[in-house]
C-alpha cells in the first residue's frame, strides 16, 4: 500500500503543492500499486499530474501516448521546469532529427528520463518497438484516450492500435486518462484497451464557473465579436472556427478593428503555429482565433472566454473545448453561435466517408443540435450527455436559466412516447419514434409493418420539434434512456415504466426556433441595428429620392445593413464609406456622394462626436480568392468548374460571387447562364428583382412559383445587381 504521507511529500517536492486535487491521490496510489486506471476528469481537473507525480516516483520510464505534437511540447517544458535536468522528459514524434532521436535514446538509457511522451504514430515504428524492448518501464499513460473510439470527438485510427503494441513491447500497468467520455465512449476506450474490469475514477463533469450561452449567428456575427471582445479589456480569449480560412479571414478583421489577435491551424508553418501560441501563453497577444487542434493539453488558467464561431460536431468537442475557460476557477464565458445553415455545411463534409462514419457523424451533430435548440438549462443538457445527473432545476450561470422559458403540462405526450417504444420492443431510435407516432408512412416504418400499429398516428396533433423535446427532455428526467452499445436505440427506464402506470406532472420547455426566439433582441445587442435612429431614416429617405431618379429599387443603391452602419460610425470621407459593409470601391463612387454630405451635415448640426472605437473595419479586400475568381469570369470558365478548382462548394462560390458584386465590382456571367438556362427563364427573374421590394433569395423563391431552383434565382440576382447597381 503506497502510503499517503509518501504522496503528499512527493507531491510538495517535485512539485509544490501541500494537497492533491479531487481524487488524484487515490487514482497515483491505485497505479502505483501495479493496478490499471481509468481517469475520466474534466480539463482543469488536475489529469497530467496523475502520471506525472508517479513518473517521479517510480522506478524506470512512463511511456505516455499522446495526440499532439504541441500538446507534447508543452508538457515536456512543463516537466523540465520542475527538475534541475532537461533529460527528466522528452518527447519522440515526427518534427524531430535523427541526431534529436539518438539524443533521446542515449537520456533514456542512462535512467535520467521518467517521462517519455509518444506519438501513436511513432509507437508503431519497428525500430521503436524494439528500443523499448529493451528499457524498464514504469507504466504506459494513454492520453485523450477518447481518440481511442470512432464515436469520440477526436478519433484517431491509430490509437486502436495501442493495445496490441503494447503486448508486445511488455506488460506493465496501464492509466487511460480522458476529459471527455460519454458512456458510450467510455465503454469503446475500456473494450479497446482490455480494460473492462479496470478500476474507473470519475470526477463530476460540472464546471460551475463557466456560462453556457448559445446565439442566433447572424450576418453580423464579426461584429458582435468585435463587441464583445472590447468589454473584456485586457482578457485573454480563444475564438474556435472550423475552417482554416475563416480563422484567417477572422484573426485578420480582429487585428483591423484594433484586437490583438493571432491565428493558429494546422495547416501554418509549425514554427509560426508554435510562435503564436507562444505569443498566447506569454499573453503578448489577447485572443487567439483557432482550428479545434489548439488548446489540447495548453495549461494557461486565466482563459476567460472561449467562442465558437461556427457550432461544434459534437457535444464533446465543445465541452473539451469550453473547458479551456476558467481553468483557474475564475471567469468563464463560452459562447457559441448557431445556424441551421452550419450544420448543414458540416452534413455535407461528411458525404464521401464511409457510411457508417457517416451516420455516427449525424447522430453526434443531433446531439449538438438538441442542445443549441433547447431551452433547458444548458449545464444540465451537458451533464446528462456524460452520464452525470445534475439535480438543480435552475444553474443560474446559462442564458436559458437566466432568460427562463414558458413550461407547459406534457405528461400525456411522454405516456405516448413511451408506449409506442415499447411497442417498437425498445429497437428503434427516435427518429423512428417520432414517424410512428406521427403517423408518417415512410419506407423504413412500411418495411416494418409499423403502419398497422395501435399507436400509429396517435401524435398527428404536435410537431416533430415537440416531440423531440418530449424525447430529449425525457431522457435528461431519466424515463428514457439510449441504448451504450447500439447508439441511439430508445429504451425505457424503471422510472419510465413506472411513470406509465402512474404518471406524474412532467412539464416541458416550449422549444422555440432559436432564430426566432431571439434574432430580434440579438440584433440589437450585437448593435447592427442603426445607433442614430434619426440619420438612419434621412438616409432612407435620401436613398428612396435615389431610386426614384434612377429608376432603381432602394436596395440596390445601399442595403440596409449598410445604411444601419453608416448610422452608427459616421463615415465622412470616401475611404470611410468604403470601410462600411457592402460598400466596395464601385459603389461609394458612384452613390456615396450625397449621403456622405447628408452625414457630414447631420454631425455638424448635431455636435457628433464620431465613434470611432465602435466603427467595424473589414479588412481591405485583397482576396487572392476574390481576385482569381474575377479572372476566371473574365476568362469564361464555367461556375461549376470554377468552385471545382478552388475546393468549393457551388454554393460557396455564390456567396463569393456576391460578395464581390454586393461590395460594387461590376462582373458579367451571361456566358455562364445563357448556358445552363432558358433566356425566357432569366428574363422572368431579372423582371422580378426590378419590381422587388427587397432582394431577400427565399422572398423571391416564394413569389415566383417555386418554378426555379435557389441558385437559378441567385444566379440572375448576380446578373440583375451587376448590371443594375454596379
Amino acid at each position: 500500500m503506497i502510503k499517503s504521507i509518501n504522496l503528499t511529500e512527493g507531491l510538495k517536492k517535485h512539485f509544490g503543492f501541500d494537497t492533491f486535487k479531487g481524487n488524484q491521490e487515490e487514482i497515483i496510489a491505485n497505479l502505483m500499486e501495479g493496478n490499471d486506471t481509468f481517469v475520466l476528469m474534466p480539463t482543469g481537473g488536475g489529469k497530467s499530474l496523475c502520471y506525472q507525480l508517479p513518473s517521479l516516483l517510480m522506478g524506470g520510464t512512463a511511456i505516455v501516448i499522446s495526440p499532439l505534437i504541441a500538446l507534447m511540447k508543452n508538457q515536456v517544458d512543463a516537466m523540465r521546469n520542475f527538475s534541475e535536468d532537461d533529460g527528466v522528459a522528452h518527447f519522440i514524434n515526427s518534427s524531430l532529427n535523427k541526431a534529436a532521436v539518438d539524443q533521446v535514446k542515449r537520456d533514456i538509457l542512462s535512467g535520467k528520463t521518467k517521462l517519455l511522451y509518444v506519438a501513436p504514430e511513432s509507437l508503431t515504428k519497428e525500430e521503436n518497438i524494439e528500443f523499448l524492448k529493451q528499457i524498464k518501464i514504469s507504466f504506459y499513460a494513454v492520453d485523450e484516450a477518447h481518440c481511442i473510439s470512432e464515436w469520440g470527438h477526436d478519433f484517431r485510427p491509430e490509437y486502436r492500435r495501442i493495445r496490441p503494441i503494447i503486448n508486445e513491447i511488455g506488460q506493465r500497468p496501464l492509466i487511460a486518462l480522458t476529459a471527455t467520455a460519454t458512456p458510450k465512449v467510455q465503454h469503446d476506450i475500456q473494450k479497446n484497451l482490455g480494460m473492462l474490469d479496470t478500476r474507473v475514477f470519475k470526477s463530476s463533469f460540472n464546471r460551475s464557473n463557466l456560462y453556457y450561452e448559445v446565439r442566433p449567428k447572424t450576418k453580423d456575427v464579426d461584429k458582435d465579436i468585435i463587441r464583445f471582445i472590447k468589454s473584456q479589456p485586457g482578457k485573454s480569449g480563444i475564438i474556435y472556427c472550423l475552417s482554416r480560412k475563416k480563422v484567417e479571414e477572422l484573426a485578420e478583421i480582429l487585428r483591423a478593428n484594433g484586437v490583438n489577435a493571432l491565428a493558429y491551424h494546422a495547416g501554418m508553418d509549425s514554427s509560426l503555429r508554435s510562435q503564436n501560441q507562444d505569443s498566447f501563453l506569454l499573453e503578448k497577444v489577447d485572443v487567439i482565433v483557432a482550428t479545434i487542434a489548439f488548446g489540447m493539453g495548453i495549461d494557461k488558467p486565466d482563459v476567460r472566454y472561449v467562442i465558437h464561431y461556427d457550432i461544434p460536431k459534437s457535444l464533446e468537442g465543445y465541452y473539451q473545448e469550453t473547458g479551456r475557460a476558467g481553468r483557474d476557477g475564475g471567469e468563464g464565458r463560452c459562447i457559441a453561435f448557431y445556424s441551421y445553415k452550419d450544420l448543414q455545411k458540416l452534413e455535407k463534409f461528411m458525404q464521401g466517408k464511409p457510411v457508417a462514419e457517416q451516420e455516427i457523424g449525424r447522430l453526434l451533430l443531433l446531439e449538438t443540435a438538441a442542445y443549441a435548440d433547447s431551452a433547458i438549462c444548458r449545464r444540465k443538457s451537458l451533464l446528462h450527455y456524460f452520464g452525470e445527473v445534475y439535480h438543480e432545476e435552475n444553474c443560474g450561470n446559462c442564458d436559458n436559466c437566466l432568460n427562463p422559458k414558458k413550461q407547459v403540462e406534457a405528461k400525456d405526450l411522454l405516456s405516448a412516447v413511451i408506449e409506442t417504444v415499447i411497442a417498437l420492443k425498445e429497437k428503434f431510435k427516435s427518429d423512428h419514434v417520432i414517424d410512428v407516432i406521427m403517423g408518417k408512412e415512410t419506407e423504413e416504418v412500411k418495411s416494418y409493418n409499423h403502419e398497422d400499429l395501435d399507436l400509429f398516428g396517435c401524435g398527428q396533433e404536435e410537431d416533430e420539434k415537440t416531440w423531440n423535446t418530449v424525447i430529449r427532455q425525457g431522457l435528461i428526467a431519466g424515463y428514457l434512456d439510449k441504448d451504450i452499445e447500439n447508439y441511439g436505440l430508445l429504451k425505457v427506464t424503471k422510472a419510465g415504466q413506472q411513470f406509465l402506470k402512474k404518471p406524474v406532472s412532467f412539464k416541458i420547455v416550449e422549444d422555440e426556433d432559436l432564430e426566432e426566439e431571439v434574432d430580434e433582441t440579438q440584433i440589437k445587442a450585437a448593435g447592427s441595428c442603426a445607433a442614430d435612429e434619426s440619420l438612419f431614416n434621412m438616409l432612407k429617405d435620401l436613398r428612396k429620392k435615389l431610386s426614384k431618379k434612377l429608376e432603381l429599387p432602394p436596395y440596390v443603391i445601399f442595403q440596409d445593413p449598410s445604411l444601419e452602419a453608416m448610422a452608427t460610425t459616421y463615415p465622412v470621407t470616401m475611404e470611410e464609406l468604403q470601410n462600411i459593409p457592402g460598400v466596395g470601391a464601385g459603389k461609394a463612387k458612384r452613390y456615396g456622394e450625397e449621403f456622405l454630405k447628408l452625414i457630414k451635415m447631420h454631425c455638424e448640426e448635431n455636435e457628433i462626436d464620431r465613434p470611432e472605437d465602435l466603427r467595424v473595419r473589414t479588412v481591405a479586400n485583397k482576396s487572392k480568392m476574390k481576385v482569381s475568381i474575377i479572372q476566371g469570369i473574365d476568362r469564361k470558365i464555367a461556375l461549376d468548374e470554377l468552385a471545382d478548382s478552388k475546393g468549393l462548394e457551388f454554393s460557396d462560390l455564390l456567396d463569393e460571387i456576391e460578395a464581390i458584386v454586393f461590395s460594387g465590382t461590376k462582373i458579367n456571367i451571361d456566358y455562364f447562364l445563357y448556358e445552363i438556362m432558358d433566356e425566357d427563364h432569366i428574363l422572368d427573374i431579372f423582371d422580378y428583382f426590378k419590381e422587388a421590394e427587397t432582394d431577400n433569395i427565399e422572398d423571391a423563391y416564394q413569389e415566383l412559383g417555386r418554378e426555379f431552383t435557389e441558385e437559378e434565382i441567385r444566379l440572375v440576382r448576380i446578373k440583375f445587381l451587376s448590371e443594375m447597381a454596379n
